[in-house]
């Protein structure tokens, strides 16, 4: 079973751009699932997260990983 995962993103935020990049080449589609989450959509999602995106949030058990992270972060910070 696919590890899910949420990526909080909004529109013209050019880390969050960098963030996709780190995601797409270190998270194998075969392993997990990523799901994109504009931020704009929710009022919510705003006060949660307006100053802390790019945000990466583990499904299962609700760690997140805030910006900024590389490569080696995101991979220490996903389960084995």
């Amino acid at each position: 079973m696919k590890e899910s995962l949420i990526f909080y993103t909004t529109a013209g935020c050019h880390l969050c751009d960098v963030a996709r990049q780190v995601y797409q080449s270190t998270l194998s589609p075969d392993y997990f699932l990523v799901e994109e989450v504009d931020i704009a959509d929710h009022d919510e999602l705003i006060d949660r997260y307006g100053t802390c995106i790019p945000l990466i949030k583990r499904v299962k058990d609700d760690s997140e990983l805030a910006w900024p992270f590389d490569q080696q972060a995101l991979m220490e910070f996903l389960p084995e």
